[in-house]
């Protein structure tokens, strides 16, 4: 399934960068009016709600484009197959949100509108260097982050407190949060209570998660997928170091959740997970205390770890209403916009990832724990490593990655293999 998937989505992607060509801005339609279809993959009323405030205000602040927003909204398991779809037929969207691994292929196939000079008006040197960074390209920018989530460690306080074991928050204090520490505590954790001492993202760290699971630790070693010339380290020393230290958590120390186990952080059967903000939302009907704290720091420096997951808003260029799309788009981006979807979605503006509105924003996280863990991850945290063939890349990796899930894996030669199945689809 998951290869006729893919070959479907690249037969897509094949017809809409044939058919974007040439499709202009028509201007505006009956009554004066320029409709824009935006999609998204919330279903949030409340989310739903503002983005027609904005063109409400937005249609109020100028008189160029009186727009009629409509708001589509697509299952994230379906959005990129369905939006590819429009996109090649008759009626595409204009603008929408777009996901981190996805960026590089829509941007590949020339479908995204440039929308630097539309930002220009809106303080464009306030968006984070690092955030805009997957969005950008000679100059062109080709998407603005609405969400720049800092992935980070969750823990059960009340774990740890009943243990007697040094907390995440105790190693972060005394400066020894490290990756070594965290395989420690782990295994603590473990011996002592009989319940794992971390849980990989989503439950999912060794198949659809597997690439946020080991990249914050293989960077944090020195490692790294690719470099910018396209010279493959995933097999590197570092990079194999740093599996190797997961690969012995699970199978020599039993400390992690194992592939098949269903024990779930979420209800109290391990320590530790990894995951962001959005996720705290699952812990507001447990009976016990959490708290967060950073990726834990490695060889590679204290900022290494930090690893960001991102959402953008786009404009597509098979638009019939590009020029209207672009106003939008930017005008929704504003400061004073971006710190309403604050309150939803970890921004990219320094100025309101540094404002007390963000920082204080979030009931179930303390002001301690936003300073010190989600502010940081927010100015210096990377995105996943990334290519324009990144969805072949992924596939054809996968099957290597699932060779490291025994416990008698010889984790260099299967890193090989991995960094050997990357250089095929490059």
């Amino acid at each position: 399934m998951r290869s006729r998937l893919f070959i479907a989505f690249n037969l897509v992607l094949i017809v809409f960068s044939l058919s974007a060509a040439g499709q202009g801005d028509t201007a505006s339609a009956e009554g004066g009016t320029v409709p824009v279809r935006f999609t998204t993959w919330t279903s949030n009323d409340a989310q739903l709600q503002l983005f027609y405030d904005m063109a409400d205000e937005f249609n109020a602040a100028q008189s160029e484009y009186n727009i009629d927003l409509t708001v589509d909204s697509i299952p994230f398991g379906d959005y990129v197959s369905k939006i590819t779809l429009q996109l090649s037929g008759s009626n595409p969207p204009d603008i929408g949100w777009l996901v981190e691994t996805s960026a590089p292929t829509f941007m590949g196939a020339g479908i995204l509108e440039d929308l630097s000079a539309d930002l220009a008006a809106y303080d464009a040197d306030d968006f984070s260097e690092g955030a805009m960074g997957l969005w950008t390209k000679g100059g062109a920018v080709y998407g603005v982050p609405f969400s720049t989530s800092p992935f980070l460690i969750i823990y059960n306080k009340t774990i740890f407190d009943e243990a007697g074991i040094d907390s995440p928050a105790d190693l972060v204090e005394r400066g020894e949060w490290t990756w070594e520490a965290f395989r420690r505590i782990s295994k603590e954790v473990k011996d002592l209570t009989g319940v794992y001492g971390f849980q990989g993202i989503d439950g999912a760290a060794y198949g659809s998660r597997v690439w946020h699971n080991l990249i914050p630790m293989i960077r944090a070693y020195g490692g790294e997928a690719w470099d910018a010339n396209g010279n493959v380290k995933i097999n590197s020393a570092a990079s194999v170091e740093a599996v190797q230290l997961f690969h012995d958590m699970v199978y020599r120390d039993k400390s992690v959740v194992p592939p098949g186990d269903l024990s779930d952080f979420y209800a109290g059967n391990a320590a530790m997970t990894s995951g962001q903000i959005s996720r705290v939302s699952k812990l507001k009907d447990v009976d016990w205390e959490w708290d967060i704290a950073p990726l834990p720091k490695g060889p590679a420096g204290d900022n290494a770890s930090y690893t960001i997951g991102q959402a953008a808003v786009v404009a597509f260029s098979s638009s019939h209403h590009t020029d209207a799309a672009r106003a939008f788009l930017a005008f929704m981006t504003n400061k004073d916009n971006v710190e309403k979807l604050a309150v939803y979605w970890p921004p990219a503006r320094e100025s309101v990832m540094n404002s007390s509105g963000f920082i204080g924003g979030n009931p179930s996280i303390s002001l301690e724990s936003m300073v010190g863990t989600v502010v940081p991850g927010l100015k210096y945290g990377r995105v996943l490593p990334f290519h324009e063939k990144f969805p072949q890349i992924s596939l054809s990796a996968a099957g290597e990655f699932d060779r490291l899930w025994n416990p008698d894996a010889d984790v260099q030669a299967v890193m090989d293999s991995v960094a050997a199945a990357i250089k095929a689809q490059m």
